[in-house]
This record gives C-alpha cells, structure tokens and sequence, in this order.
C-alpha cells in the first residue's frame, strides 16, 4: 500500500502531519483516505477545509514511520521534531512538506462513515512535484523512490522500478 503523508495545520496554525497506508485515489480527481474520527488529522481537516497528501519517500522513511507511531492528539510539534519543514500551499489552507518529491492539494468534501468503513474524501486542485522527478512536463515515479507499506510484515519497500504497460500488455492475451 502507498505510504501517504497527510499534513494539516492545527487550531494554533502548526503542522500537523499523519502517516496514513490506507488510501488511494477514488476516481481520477478525488482521493480517498481511511481515518476515523479520533485522529487529529481529521479534526484538523474538517476544521480548514483542506489537507494534503504526500508520497513518501525512501529518504526519508525515518520520517515518515514517525509520523505514524506518534499521535498529533498528543504531540503538537511532530513536523519540528521529524527535522523536516513545510511550506504554506498557495492554493488550499494546509501545508506542503517540503523534503518529499510529490504533493497533492486537496479540498475536504466529505467525512463518510458507513458500516463498511470511514473515511476522508478530497478533491485534488493542485499537485507539485520536486523538479528531481520530472521527467520533461511529467513525474516520472521511478524517480520518486516511493515507498510501500506491507501490512503483513510491517515492511515499507522501495517502489522504483517500472514493470509495464498499463491497459497495454494484457491486450496479449484477449483472443
């Protein structure tokens, strides 16, 4: 699973910042992230308006495992003591974690909580990226060494090596 970094300003406008495995993108413009309600992260959402979500990096999984292991309800100054740095977005009203390669910008829509899970949905309006991952005008994510999270190890891996051709290669075996 992708290792997503969500970031939030909290009431007193610090940084507040999440290690969240459990999400994805729920259709091209929106993404989807599995949190209850107890987490700082959703408070801090609900409350701006905003979020945004960075893959993590293999430099920094130092980081990025610390912002999982310690609560934002309990520690107000994660982002301080991680060593890394944020930057305000231009265009929502939530941070940007400067030392990964990629962010997305997202407006809060909805909290949903269902009998089949809970969660935040967001609207993506902006992305950037490192100038290191592009490739021309595109991220070439090869070079975003993003990490995964497997949840029956507890491992995080290295995710830099492309594989194939989506909706292309299994075009071999229709008949």
């Amino acid at each position: 699973m992708p290792v997503l970094m969500v970031a939030t300003y909290n009431e007193d406008g610090s940084v507040n910042v999440m290690n969240a495995a459990w999400g994805t993108m729920q259709e091209r413009g929106n993404v989807a992230l599995n949190l209850t309600e107890t987490h700082k992260t959703v408070t801090n959402i609900k409350a701006r308006g905003a979020f945004t979500v960075s893959i993590a990096d293999a430099a920094h999984v130092v980081e990025a495992d610390y912002f999982g292991v310690e609560s934002g309800n309990k520690v107000s100054n994660k982002l301080e003591n991680s060593g890394l740095t944020a930057s305000k977005s231009e265009i929502v009203d939530a941070p940007i974690i400067n030392e990964f390669p990629l962010c997305l910008e997202c407006k809060f829509i909805e909290y949903q909580n269902g009998e089949y899970g809970c969660g935040v949905i967001g609207k993506v309006v902006n992305v950037t990226a490192d100038e290191r991952v592009m490739a021309g005008d595109k991220v070439d994510m090869s070079l975003v060494n993003a990490i995964a999270f497997d949840p029956y190890t507890h491992g995080y891996y290295k995710v830099t090596e492309r594989v194939g051709e989506a909706f292309k290669d299994g075009l071999r075996l229709k008949k």
